[in-house]
């Protein structure tokens, strides 16, 4: 019952505040942090308790959730973050706080879903409502083009790495893989690596690592509590963790563990090298996520699940801290490039000992929990390969550089400029996460060769000096070049795939009002054409008739012809209007806007669903 509930409260209420406009203005915050409050409360008692429900869902399918030791971490982690960042956007997000706490509420709810889910069928559903609702919430200022923009990227990347997904749904049905649990039983030979491969796909993309590391950049759109959440416990964790989760299929396969292992351990090197040169602090922030996930893909792809939880949970208290101050200083500042935050963490000293206490352990100084969870990570790269273990560690040092250089850069003295002042809604959870930060970690970390963790100190405390050296010019920073850039993955895949799809979108368009628009018009002028041969035969025919029978009374023959004139003339004009009205309503749908695509979609898949259960209970 705890488990219904937990996933049952943020769901409802976040959809009754989402639909209720203005009128839930004044209390939506209030609302959503006793809400926060109370999903806490049964995340604890779930986490102890370790429930296991199932529902029937379709015939031969169940909705099946479950708490065990990976996920009871996960659903505390989760809660946690999202109480924080409720409280924390009572004093950041000031117009539309109905429709926003209710999509940060819904969009919570999908991931305890998720971490939660025992069946396809719940991960699908709970996967489709997270990337909604992250799309929403990205392009939360909706009248920006640019942030709509952004939006409509982040959600299309996300998108296409999802079908892996659906792939894997498919290999699974057509496998004859029983009960759809995501132990996948009974599931060989080919169907299983079509099964791994579509489950590594859709990691990848939702936990955005390379080749699609770029929509977390445009994601940094949105409100500062969205990217909180976004970048730490949610969405992005759960690319990561559903790897952590099918760990023994990876492994199973012999080629989809290695090439996990490889492309996080790229990723975190690379990505980590764009967060060292970025000019803004959501943008160092943003790569730096990708490189931090990237250790936990590593982590999943050497068999490593303990380390990767223990570094999926540090990450996530650190990184939600880390935005939290980010988005209090855009507030008080009105700026998130890095040269105008110097000096910001002297003025506000809780907001400035907090970050600093974020950027220490992203940093992996010891003895913090991203050094704990980070060693353990490299130790499982370690049994697996040399050149793995030597590729994670140069990872390590970019995060070092990175955060080192934030770190001084926001206490370097700096010129004073006009501020407000950040009200307590802005750093009341900051300290909270700090500890979490510092300690939790450890909780899960440890069990390393004292010379690995003496080495990966060695490195992360010399990259953060060697980031001291440079606060004074700041010669780490680069606004043009690959690094900045995000490596042109975005540009690469503009000319990849947008341009390609786009350009047989528009021969489908053309082939659509050439070919189908045009047989609806030309079906209609046939009809009409019918109609007016029709019309002069029968008049014709009615004529020689009337003329013929002329004998046998005028009355009789102006009836004849009325009768025969209407009925012809009606039926076949009847066909043409039908044509017409039918090619109106085939081109209503065409909007042109992403969202409505969307919802159509969402309610013929609904429509679908009942129409198969109705079918299957038969």
């Amino acid at each position: 019952m705890e488990l219904w509930a937990l996933v049952a409260v943020p769901l409802v209420v976040g959809g009754v505040l989402a639909v209720s406009g203005r009128r839930a203005e004044r209390v939506a915050g209030s609302v959503a942090v006793g809400t926060g409050v109370l999903v806490l409360g049964l995340a604890v008692w779930a986490a102890v308790g370790r429930p296991v429900v199932s529902a029937p869902f379709l015939a031969g399918l169940r909705f099946g959730l479950a708490v065990d030791g990976l996920s009871a971490a996960m659903v505390l982690t989760v809660a946690v973050v999202l109480l924080a960042v409720l409280v924390f956007a009572t004093g950041d997000v000031r117009e539309d706080r109905g429709r926003f706490f209710g999509l940060v509420l819904v969009f919570a709810g999908a991931m305890l879903v998720t971490v939660t889910a025992t069946t396809l069928p719940a991960l699908l559903m709970s996967w489709e409502v997270m990337g909604a609702t992250s799309y929403a919430l990205i392009g939360f200022w909706w009248r920006d083009e640019e942030r709509v923009v952004s939006g409509t990227i982040a959600f299309l990347t996300t998108r296409t790495a999802d079908l892996g997904l659906y792939l894997a749904a498919g290999a699974v049905l057509a496998g004859g893989s029983g009960g759809w649990g995501l132990d996948f039983p009974g599931l060989e030979g080919g169907w299983r690596e079509v099964v791994a491969a579509g489950l590594v796909v859709a990691a990848f993309g939702k936990s955005a690592q390379l080749p699609f590391s770029f929509w977390l950049s445009r994601a940094m759109a949105g409100p500062s509590p969205v990217s909180a959440l976004l970048h730490s416990a949610t969405m992005v964790a759960a690319g990561a963790y559903l790897l952590l989760r099918v760990e023994p299929l990876l492994r199973a396969t012999g080629w989809a563990a290695a090439a996990v292992a490889w492309v996080g351990v790229v990723t975190a090197l690379a990505l980590g090298a764009v967060a060292v040169v970025q000019t803004d602090l959501k943008q160092l922030l943003a790569a730096s996520t990708c490189s931090q996930v990237g250790f936990m893909v590593l982590a999943a792809g050497t068999g490593g699940v303990a380390a990767g939880a223990g570094q999926l949970v540090a990450h996530a208290a650190t990184k939600s801290l880390l935005f939290l101050c980010a988005g209090a200083w855009l507030t008080a500042l009105g700026t998130k490039e890095l040269s105008g935050l110097r000096g910001a963490a002297r003025r506000y000293p809780v907001v400035g000992i907090s970050f600093s206490v974020g950027a220490l352990v992203l940093a992996g100084v010891p003895p913090l929990s991203i050094w704990v969870a980070k060693d353990a990570v490299l130790a499982s790269a370690l049994n697996e390969s040399v050149a793995l273990y030597v590729v994670g560690l140069a990872a390590a040092a970019t995060s070092g550089l990175y955060a080192g250089r934030a770190l001084f850069l926001v206490w370097a003295s700096g010129p004073e400029t006009t501020a407000e002042t950040a009200t307590p809604a802005h750093w009341l959870p900051l300290p909270l996460l700090a500890v979490a930060a510092a300690g939790l970690g450890l909780v899960v970390g440890g069990g390393t060769a004292w010379w690995e963790a003496a080495l990966s100190a060695v490195v992360a405390v010399g990259a953060v000096v060697l980031a001291r050296l440079t606060t004074r010019t700041d010669a780490l920073a680069r606004r043009n070049g690959v690094l900045a850039g995000w490596l042109g993955l975005e540009a690469l895949a503009r000319v990849a795939i947008t341009a390609p799809t786009l350009a047989v979108a528009g021969w489908l368009a053309r082939f659509d009002d050439r070919v189908v628009d045009g047989g609806v018009r030309a079906a209609a002028r046939l009809g009409l054409g019918a109609s007016r041969v029709a019309d002069a035969r029968v008049d014709r025919w009615v004529d020689g008739v009337v003329q013929s029978t002329a004998r046998l009374g005028v009355v009789v023959a102006r009836v004849a012809d009325t009768k025969v004139d209407w009925s012809v003339d009606g039926i076949v004009r009847g066909v043409a209007n039908a044509a017409r009205a039918l090619g109106r309503l085939a081109r209503r749908p065409q909007t042109g806007q992403l969202h409505q695509y969307y919802a159509q979609a969402a309610v013929g898949l609904l429509v679908l669903a009942v129409v198969v259960a109705v079918v299957g209970r038969g």
